[in-house]
């Protein structure tokens, strides 16, 4: 069995990606309610790190889910699959289903501003309509949901994928990777320095989008491709990654910290295997995409407010709930028969590992 193979056949790719929703669940609860007694989420957890580390497992899998397929026209269906139903079905539930919570009337709900946000989030453009008319206005953020900022990166990624394996192809693989890696590292770095020297926050939201996230995609696809080096020297990669990390918080060592990560994500990603939990289905998508209006529902009414754990509970536990059912009715219906999850649920090994890359993330 060829390396790749023997390591995915038991590996922790689906656990880490919940482990990664939830982590963003978990900011989010306390970010968009201000429960002070929930503050320690956001002060523990990182809902940027658990992006980023999405971004790492993406580029790893997205990248062999290219290598092993057919054809374009293969590698395409495969993602469109995998993300869009759960994500159409989100979009319009909250466009449909939010009249109910708006404070206009249905006649005044459904009105242009409700057709350009189907519209435009439907199209993964939700940074141009992310409000619905009416509804969490009296919220700490109006936008519906937030947390799809991350879906249009992930979708260009895809789109990028064929072009970036030709362009490897026709080049020295490694030279070309370290190229891109470095021009994303470069890009982030330069909207960042005007955003601090201008003040203008719009240059920290475009250095956050994409090519600034390309090095943690490309990490993860680095990786990928030089899988048999990494593996024979991973406690060494894995040392060094941990003291870069470290390091990164006294030193400037920006450059290095998206390599770093994807290091330390892919290393807990194949080794030491914790359990089969594609078995169960892959519940960290809906997860992801659902739990930001559901947290602005329940941060719109007061009644839970006065016990902030039980607000809590209530958060992940209707998020995870969400998130199972549009597993069971949405997402698994139209995965292919060589999908991971369809394979796993027999405990086989999967032909398509890469059917259940990261979505946002």
């Amino acid at each position: 069995m060829p390396l790749l193979d023997q390591r995915l056949a038991k590996n922790n790719f689906d656990l880490l990606r919940l482990l990664f929703a939830a982590m963003v669940c978990l900011v989010h609860s306390y970010e968009l309610s201000r429960i002070g007694e929930l503050k320690w989420l956001a002060e523990t957890f990182s809902s940027d790190l658990a992006v980023k580390a999405f971004f790492v497992v993406s580029g790893f899998l997205i990248f062999m889910s290219h290598e092993r397929s057919s054809s374009l026209g293969s590698y395409a269906s495969k993602r469109l699959r995998r993300i869009y139903p759960a994500y159409f079905t989100v979009i319009m539930l909250s466009a449909l289903g939010l009249v109910l919570v708006s404070d206009l009337a249905p006649a005044d709900y459904f009105s242009m501003a409700w057709v350009r946000y189907v519209a435009a989030n439907l199209a993964f453009l939700n940074f141009l309509q992310p409000t619905l008319p009416g509804v969490f206005e009296a919220n700490r953020l109006a936008a519906v949901n937030g947390a799809l900022w991350t879906l249009k990166i992930e979708v260009m990624f895809y789109l990028s994928v064929p072009i970036l394996a030709w362009l490897f192809s026709r080049f020295a693989r490694l030279p070309a990777m370290l190229l891109v890696y470095c021009a994303s590292i470069a890009y982030a770095a330069a909207l960042t320095a005007f955003a601090e020297q201008t003040g203008r926050e719009l240059f920290h939201e475009l250095a956050r989008q994409l090519p600034g996230q390309l090095s943690y995609f490309i990490g993860g696809g680095l990786l990928y491709y030089y899988l048999p080096v990494f593996d024979r020297y991973r406690l060494r990669f894995l040392v060094l990654a941990a003291a870069c990390l470290v390091a990164d918080g006294f030193l400037p060592l920006g450059w290095i910290e998206p390599l770093a990560l994807a290091v330390l994500v892919v290393f807990c990603g194949l080794y030491a295997y914790l359990g089969n939990f594609g078995k169960y289905g892959d519940f960290s998508y809906g997860l992801y995409i659902l739990h930001f209006p559901v947290i602005q529902l329940y941060a719109q009414t007061d009644w839970l407010r006065a016990n902030p754990y039980l607000f809590l509970a209530a958060v992940v536990l209707s998020s995870l709930l969400g998130a199972v059912l549009l597993w069971h009715g949405i997402e698994k219906r139209f995965l292919f028969r060589s999908s991971h999850y369809v394979s796993s649920a027999a405990a086989d090994a999967s032909t398509d590992p890469a059917g259940v890359a990261a979505k946002g993330v």
